[in-house]
């Protein structure tokens, strides 16, 4: 019944699965690019500011998003990017928690181990692909894990940046499904026949199916990547 639905609908809803696909994987990769770049720059790099900005880090974790959603929005708007996949990306891909995360991983490397890959005359760039990644694969997989989780059952970015349906993703249709049934229930026939307000009903099985959908990629996920996460939510709770 929900491949008859989406074979009826205006847009497939392969689209919608496919951007909610897209939309996680980049999102989630490009977290994890500049997490680790941030807090190995911050733990092992030395300048002038590096406190400075981790204290900012810090403090950008105090504010729930709802605090900055209208200035993201009017500076979305201003770069001309609503409407678009940046749209769904550019808000999430900075999360304090990941760079809080990685640095207080990044902080238990050895020194003697950077200056060691130095002496052999490598750059700041082969020391964070070639030594800090490598190690750093138990949080990443915590950070990358929450990125995913957090995007894949978010509905909210795609309903406040995205009007054209071509670009939502699956949360946002069962949301979009959710608001149209509470209307109908609050205004039963209004200017509606009989036969259109069944139509425009979407059944229980349809409903219950797209959740399927949406559940299964995360209930089949982390039993792969259960080890890394537990591991990764301990950094930092034990100093030597």
């Amino acid at each position: 019944e929900l491949l008859k639905s989406a074979r009826n609908a205006g847009v497939p809803l392969s689209r919608y699965v496919m951007n909610s696909v897209f939309v996680t994987a980049v999102v989630c990769v490009a977290n994890i690019i500049m997490s680790t770049m941030a807090a190995f720059a911050l733990s092992k790099m030395k300048f002038k500011t590096r406190g400075l900005i981790f204290n900012i880090n810090q403090k950008a974790m105090m504010f729930v998003p709802a605090a900055v959603l209208i200035p993201r929005y009017l500076i979305m708007n201003g770069m001309g990017i609503l409407n678009t996949y940046w749209a769904h990306i550019l808000p999430l891909i900075a999360m304090p928690v990941s760079l809080f995360l990685i640095k207080q991983f990044v902080d238990g490397v050895p020194d003697a181990l950077i200056e060691a890959a130095k002496i052999d005359g490598a750059g700041q760039f082969r020391i964070w692909s070639s030594i800090v990644l490598p190690i750093s694969k138990p949080v990443m997989a915590t950070i990358g894990m929450f990125a995913a989780f957090g995007y894949w059952n978010d509905w909210f970015q795609a309903s406040l940046y995205i009007q054209d349906k071509n670009l939502q993703t699956l949360q946002s249709l069962l949301n979009n499904i959710q608001k149209n049934i509470e209307y109908i229930a609050n205004n039963p026939y209004g200017g509606l026949s009989l036969q259109q307000y069944k139509m425009g009903m979407p059944t229980e099985s349809v409903r219950m199916a797209i959740a399927i959908v949406i559940i299964v990629p995360i209930a089949c996920t982390y039993p792969f990547f259960q080890k890394y996460f537990i591991s990764g939510l301990t950094i930092g709770g034990v100093k030597e």
